[in-house]
């Protein structure tokens, strides 16, 4: 059955991570990997995480299936860190997932079964991996404008003009904050003129939220998903706790589906279990039963937003560091667009050639696109790696 198997492309930041491991040079920057460092390019297990576990462990008695769905708990505390009270329990179904993947995944997959036909509105760019699921669903889609590569910010006219092409029943991905790969995010207002343009259109958001609490804190980045749940009937959420509760290989997610009422809640919710069911079963439970305990103990929450806000500082100072003293390197503001953008995650504008340069000549490891990871950044770093970019992108 293998002989004739030809091996699927490796995947580039899978294929990075490991070019930087077998790289000898000491003074090797890697800032392609999508994870979040510390100033000591450390990337930690949070304080609160520990505790949690710790309770975890004096109170489990059992390590039996907890249910298709998850944990009601989980999901439970999770909808009301992202949803607050834009919308009523009653409306939202709920599923834990393998990671915010699973939840994109499974998003999707329900829009495959329910309207097949439905087109899928996609910003450029997009983190990879959504146009991997789509193609692999076979699903049709289409690319909006998104960012304006000149200057480093939204292209809002563009996104609105191709927005208002979306059909009844379209599906319109959407970056919830922290924006991947660019790092440039939608403000209120272009929230606002979203949410216009979809009640006019009838198409449907699929938020995707994987770094709530890394751009402006977690009320300000809850905002765009909160105020499309607020004005529209449908909405589709996929969330993850990977980054903002470090929880990476525990592999946390959870999608939602905002509905119109109870009866399409229910189907909603009994169409994403059967597809649980015929996937991987049984969702993880450790990670989730750690952000659970978490948000609902009152010490612990308080803790964990400490910590979040101090890695959400470290991002922001690191960009604000690296701007400047890349504006020292060029004499100019070509890169000024980065102490204004949020999350992990920027453009610097290279080419694949430069990438490669930056990689063999300088040891600095960045995604082929020209994606680079700031958290992965270090004051001690900063210097080096501006004088690099400097010097090899011109």
């Amino acid at each position: 059955m293998f002989e004739d198997l030809k091996a699927p492309e490796a995947d580039k930041i899978l294929r990075l991570m490991a070019m930087f491991a077998a790289d000898p040079r000491p003074g090797k920057v890697d800032l392609g990997v999508g994870v979040y460092r510390d100033p000591q390019g450390q990337t930690p297990v949070m304080e609160a995480v520990r505790r949690a576990e710790t309770i975890i462990a004096a109170r489990q008695r059992t390590k039996s299936y907890v249910g298709l769905a998850g944990d009601p708990a989980f999901a439970d505390a999770l909808r009301r860190l992202i949803l607050g009270d834009a919308v009523p329990a009653e409306r939202v179904a709920t599923c834990a997932t393998p990671g915010g993947t699973g939840a994109v995944r499974q998003a999707l997959e329900m829009v495959q079964r329910i309207t097949p036909d439905a087109t899928i509105w996609v910003p450029t760019p997009t983190w990879v991996n959504h146009h991997a699921i789509i193609d692999h669903l076979g699903q049709k889609s289409r690319a909006y404008r998104y960012y304006d590569a000149a200057d480093g910010t939204l292209d809002r006219e563009g996104m609105l003009a191709d927005l208002a092409q979306a059909r009844a029943g379209d599906i319109v991905l959407l970056h919830g904050c922290c924006h991947n790969p660019t790092g440039a995010d939608l403000q209120p207002d272009d929230w606002r003129a979203v949410g216009d343009v979809l009640e006019q259109t009838g198409a449907i958001p699929f938020i995707d939220i994987a770094y709530l609490g890394f751009a402006d804190g977690l009320e300000a980045d809850a905002f765009g998903t909160r105020h499309l749940a607020e004005r529209l009937s449908e909405v589709l959420i996929a969330a993850s706790c990977s980054k903002n509760f470090g929880l990476y290989r525990e592999r946390v997610g959870l999608c939602m589906a905002i509905t119109s009422g109870p009866g399409p809640r229910a189907a909603a919710a009994g169409l994403m279990a059967h597809l649980n069911r015929q996937s991987y079963a049984f969702p993880p439970d450790h990670g989730a039963r750690v952000v659970q305990v978490i948000l609902d103990d009152r010490e612990l929450r308080g803790m964990w937003e400490d910590e979040l806000s101090l890695m959400r500082e470290t991002m922001n100072t690191n960009r604000a560091a690296f701007a400047e003293a890349l504006r020292a390197e060029t004499g100019s503001d070509r890169f000024g667009f980065l102490a204004g953008q949020r999350g992990m995650f920027s453009l610097i504008g290279a080419t694949p050639a430069q990438v490669e340069t930056l990689r063999e000549d300088h040891g600095i490891y960045v995604v082929g696109d020209g994606r680079l990871n700031v958290a992965g950044l270090t004051k001690d770093t900063i210097p080096g790696v501006a004088r690099a970019v400097a010097r090899v992108l011109g």
